[in-house]
């Protein structure tokens, strides 16, 4: 077993968006049509392939409101897709950009600073694993380097 797990968006959450329920922001998912080009699932951690419908909407990955919740779009199958495995190894729709930035977040969900950076690929299970070795990291999230959006989100195993 290893060290780190990758953590898909829960089943449940993905669900609710597909059944309509608020984003984020108060607002219904935007459906479109996949054209095949990288739309990334955050459930399935697969790309939608092209012709299948996906929801766009804005996602806070935190239990709560507070200065340090960072809110971003993300896509989502539209369909019901299988939720991705918790697995040590980086999902195959992350290989295709050069780096992330990795950042670690407290127990109350607030950033700790000093954590986040911007990855090589070929270093994230092991940055991730570093980080999650201290005691004041409960988690963390990779995101874009370029847009900063969420991703996933990378625990102890």
């Amino acid at each position: 077993m290893g060290l780190i797990k990758f953590v898909a968006m829960p089943s449940e959450q993905a669900q609710a968006y597909r059944n309509g329920a608020a984003d984020a922001y108060g607002m219904s998912p935007e459906r479109r049509v996949s054209d095949g080009s990288n739309i990334p699932c955050r459930h399935c951690l697969r790309t939608v392939p092209e012709g299948r419908p996906y929801l766009i909407l804005a996602y806070r990955p935190f239990p709560g409101l507070q200065p340090y919740a960072e809110t971003g779009p993300i896509f989502l199958c539209a369909e019901e897709c299988e939720r991705a495995p918790e697995s040590d190894v980086m999902p195959g729709m992350f290989r295709m950009v050069p780096d992330y930035i990795v950042r670690g977040y407290g127990y109350d969900d607030r950033i700790v600073y000093g954590t986040g950076a911007v990855t090589p690929k070929k270093d994230i299970c092991t940055y991730a694993h570093m980080l999650l070795q201290r005691d004041d990291i409960a988690y963390l999230h990779m995101r874009s380097a370029r847009n900063n959006c969420y991703q996933v989100r990378i625990d102890r195993a």
